[in-house]
């Protein structure tokens, strides 16, 4: 007697549905939590201001500023004891479009303001830097200082497009 035994083959239709479930489920959380991010990250940064109100502000006064980009800084940091990097690339806002043509189109400006910034970015220590004060703070340093060295164009506000700190 010969016993043939066939494989019975689990039906796949149970298991690719819990598959596409669990997809479904973590793409909708995703979502969810990108949707809480978004809506709260706004309030987060200016208490008490409304979001919509904010947002067109700064809108309204954008239009009237220019940016100054300065090509990436690499530094050394002050930390002691150990050798640690900074890379950055430095964009200022001024008030004024055309102050901006101005700064760009200077190179003594654009040298001055390069010097000072290199000057603050070399005495700054990575534990500072990696913090958000602590890069609160640079910002305003930056403005304090180039704002004071370049009294013809106003600093409105400093922004970091790339920011990488070396351990």
């Amino acid at each position: 007697m010969s016993e043939t035994t066939a494989a019975v083959p689990a039906p796949k239709g149970k298991k690719s549905v819990l598959v596409i479930g669990l997809a479904a489920v973590l793409v909708l959380g995703g979502i969810g939590g990108g949707a809480f991010w978004w809506t709260n990250r706004a309030q987060a940064a200016e208490p008490g201001a409304s979001t919509h109100a904010a947002a067109a502000a700064d809108h309204a006064d954008s239009k009237n500023h220019g940016i100054v980009v300065f090509d990436p800084f690499v530094v050394n940091l002050a930390d002691a004891g150990v050798s640690r990097f900074l890379r950055v690339k430095v964009q200022l806002v001024v008030s004024g479009v055309a102050k901006a043509e101005e700064m760009t189109k200077s190179a003594v400006d654009q040298s001055r303001a390069r010097s000072l910034i290199l000057e603050l970015l070399t005495t700054q220590t990575s534990d500072v830097l990696v913090t958000p004060d602590g890069k609160a703070a640079l910002k305003k340093a930056i403005a304090e200082q180039v704002g004071h060295a370049l009294s013809h164009i106003e600093i409105v506000d400093v922004l970091f497009s790339d920011f990488v700190v070396q351990f």
